[in-house]
C-alpha cells in the first residue's frame, strides 16, 4: 500500500514538471528574453587610432514596465527609465567593480576610471531613446 502511494506521489510530480515545462517553453519560444534580461547582439572594436579603442555593441533587452535598456556593470541591463530620462547615468552603475563613475559636464555620458588612472568614456549616443525633443 505504501509503494503505490509513493509511485502515485512520483507520477504526479513527474506529469507536474513536465506540465511546467510545457507551459515555460510556450512563454520562451526560440530567440525571446525573459523578461528583464539582456543579450549582446554585436560587438565591434576599432583600434586604428593610437591608445585609443572605440568599441560600439548593440544589445537587445526584454525590459519590465518602467524599466529601459542601459549598462549595469558594463553589460547591457534593464535599468530605471527615469535614469535615462533624468541622464543621471551613473545610478544605473554602469561602471565595472573598484571603478569611479563620473558624469561628462554636458551629462551627454560617463566615464569609468580604473584605479591605474584608465579613463573609459561612453556617451548617449549609444542611448538614442535619451534625445531631447
Amino acid at each position: 500500500m505504501q509503494l503505490l502511494k509513493a509511485l502515485w506521489a512520483l507520477a504526479g510530480a513527474a506529469i507536474c514538471c513536465f506540465l511546467i515545462f510545457v507551459i515555460h517553453s510556450q512563454f520562451l519560444k526560440e530567440g525571446q528574453l525573459a523578461a528583464g534580461t539582456c543579450e549582446i547582439v554585436t560587438l565591434d572594436r576599432d583600434s586604428s587610432q593610437p591608445r585609443r579603442t572605440i568599441a560600439r555593441q548593440t544589445a537587445r533587452c526584454a525590459c519590465k514596465k518602467g524599466q529601459i535598456a542601459g549598462t549595469t556593470r558594463a553589460r547591457p541591463a534593464c535599468v530605471d527609465a527615469r535614469i535615462i530620462k533624468t541622464k543621471q547615468w551613473c545610478e544605473m552603475l554602469p561602471c565595472l567593480e573598484g571603478e569611479g563613475c563620473d558624469l561628462l559636464i554636458n551629462k551627454s555620458g560617463w566615464t569609468c576610471t580604473q584605479p591605474g588612472g584608465r579613463i573609459k568614456t561612453t556617451t548617449d549616443e549609444l542611448f538614442p531613446d535619451s534625445k531631447d525633443g
